[in-house]
Order: C-alpha cells, then sequence, then structure tokens
C-alpha cells in the first residue's frame, strides 16, 4: 500500500466506484467526484500494489482556523486493516495542517467512537449543524 496526494483519472474513477457503494454518495455522479476532488485543498489516498483506490479522504481549509474533513473512506475489502485510522492520521500529521486549530467532520452517531478513538469529541460548546437547502 502506498498513500498519495494526488489522484490520477483512473484512480478518480475508483473513487466514483467506492462513492456508488456508500449510501451517503451512491448519488454523486462521475463529474461531481472529479470536481469536489478538484475543490479540494488536500485530498489524500491509499492505493494498493496495482495503484487502484482502496482509501480515500479529502480536506476543505482556510490552513488557519478550520479543517472540515470529508469522505473518509474504505474499499469494503480493506476494512478492518486500520486504514481509516491511517486516513485520519494523515490529514492531522499533514505539514500544511500543522497551524490548523480545529478538525471537524458530520459523522453518523454509529461512527462516533471511531471517531473519538482518533482524538475527535462531539463536545462542541453547544454548536448546531444548520443547513440551507440550494434549489
Amino acid at each position: 500500500m502506498k498513500v498519495i496526494y494526488e489522484l490520477s483519472p483512473s484512480q478518480i474513477e475508483d473513487l466514483f466506484e467506492l462513492y456508488k457503494k456508500e449510501w451517503w454518495t451512491s448519488n454523486r455522479t462521475l463529474d461531481e467526484t472529479l470536481q469536489c476532488v478538484h475543490g479540494s485543498q488536500l485530498c489524500i489516498g491509499i492505493v494498493d500494489e496495482h495503484d487502484v483506490l482502496i482509501g480515500f479522504t479529502r480536506v476543505i481549509t482556510d490552513f488557519t482556523f478550520k479543517a472540515l474533513i470529508f469522505d473518509v473512506i474504505v474499499a469494503e475489502s480493506s476494512r478492518k486493516l486500520g486504514l481509516g485510522n491511517k486516513l485520519i492520521e494523515l490529514v492531522k500529521n499533514h505539514p500544511k495542517l500543522g497551524s490548523v486549530k480545529h478538525f471537524e467532520l458530520y459523522c453518523l452517531p454509529e461512527l462516533e467512537q471511531f471517531y473519538e478513538h482518533n482524538g475527535f469529541s462531539s463536545d462542541v460548546g453547544g454548536i448546531r449543524l444548520m443547513r440551507l437547502k440550494n434549489a
């Protein structure tokens, strides 16, 4: 396995295939996948010995106050190998994010324990997530 910070066109297609298998990303198109990869300040991938993408996450950040982590995803066949933990560690220890004050993410309740194990807390001082849907 190897860590990469730039995805080739075929690895973006691999990411799209990973997205299609998860309920939270299954409606994304290949074009949207390409746009979100290119619109993120930092992308981290893990590839297998054939350069096939098996793990991925991306970050949107101002490099000072906030780094919002998105799309922590590991191929089903590569789960239980610690790759999710590895992706989070790579984000937290990335040199470009060294001065960021807060790493934040969204997660389902059943994933809270995983993220707590990686140092995250749901105690954010009473802050609530709000959303405006763009029609």
